[in-house]
């Protein structure tokens, strides 16, 4: 089971890298919390990996920290919450901030990510809260924000994630035509903007 890779960013986006380890080429999906910490395509990285096996494929999850791993496999323990839905709660909630929301049972907070309503947040503390409270709060620091150039396309780019992750295209349409791009800005730093207004 694959646990750690260490290699070169052959291609990136807000879903997943293509990680370049001795010549073989990983596709490792990721949270936009790892995807803001990443340096650009041709930089190394190493990423802590959970490997998820199915009947008909093997797919792989990368963390920058051990902490956004922890969170990740907490989070699929719980009854109902799949790989892909836990990628999503990471990206709408940075590890400190699930962990707040968790603890203090912010049911508003977490019913706010696409796929998790009432119910499923209800049992998200129900299952949870005791778990992270053992958890080492030294332990949760979500990294630092990367610095890129401005790519092109960012609009297109930032919609495909969040469409990915669930939001539905006719809320992200809405939501991106209320932001302006300007040429400062980079995937990321969009992103960010996105997020925060469909959180709200």
């Amino acid at each position: 089971m694959i646990a750690l890779l260490t290699g070169n960013i052959a291609h990136k986006s807000p879903d997943f890298i293509i990680l370049e380890v001795n010549g073989v080429g990983y596709r490792v999906h990721i949270p936009f919390s790892t995807y803001y910490d990443l340096p650009e395509e041709g930089g190394s990285c190493t990423l802590q990996i959970h490997t998820n096996v199915k009947e008909d494929a093997i797919h792989l999850y990368g963390f920058r920290t051990p902490a956004e791993k922890t969170f990740f496999q907490l989070l699929i323990g719980v009854s109902g919450i799949g790989p892909k839905l836990a990628n999503g709660i990471l990206s709408n909630s940075p590890v400190e901030e699930l962990r707040r929301a968790l603890m203090s049972g912010d049911l508003v907070r977490l019913a706010a990510v696409p796929g998790i309503g009432k119910k499923s947040a209800e049992r998200l503390v129900l299952e949870l809260r005791d778990k992270v409270l053992k958890l080492d709060p030294g332990g949760v620091a979500t990294g630092t924000d990367a610095t890129t150039l401005p790519s092109p396309g960012i609009t297109d780019d930032v919609a495909s994630a969040l469409i990915n992750l669930g939001y539905k295209e006719i809320t992200v349409k809405k939501a991106l035509a209320e932001l302006t791009t300007t040429p400062e800005d980079t995937v990321e730093s969009f992103l960010k903007q996105a997020l925060k207004l469909l959180m709200k």
